[in-house]
């Protein structure tokens, strides 16, 4: 009786399967995902790039207006305060940002 044991198939064949399902399998395994990472940086760096000029047109919308509607107040000596208001409201948001970022960093 002759040996069933091994397929049909010849062992280039057999190769060939294997290479593929190699290559089939790396691209899923690392392409895939490396995909959707770039998706999820490339919203990332849109998002903090429009919320960082909206963050300074909001700053300097407050130095013109403290600079306008109070010109009477801030005259003479004192036309430094509407560059130091506008100062502080910068580092509140910095420290409202940073806050936030630690608050995040301690749930995990």
């Amino acid at each position: 009786m002759p040996d069933r044991r091994h397929d049909d198939k010849s062992l280039p064949n057999l190769a060939t399967d294997l290479w593929d399902m190699v290559r089939a399998y790396a691209k899923q395994e690392t392409i895939e995902p490396i995909k959707g990472l770039g998706r999820f940086v490339a919203f990332g760096v849109a998002g903090s790039l429009l919320l960082g000029v909206g963050v300074v047109l909001l700053v300097l919308a407050v130095l013109r207006a403290l600079q306008t509607e109070a010109a009477t107040v801030f005259d003479g000596n004192w036309s430094f305060a509407p560059y130091l208001l506008t100062l502080v409201v910068c580092g509140a948001v910095v420290g409202a940002a940073l806050s936030a970022l630690r608050k995040k960093g301690t749930k995990s």
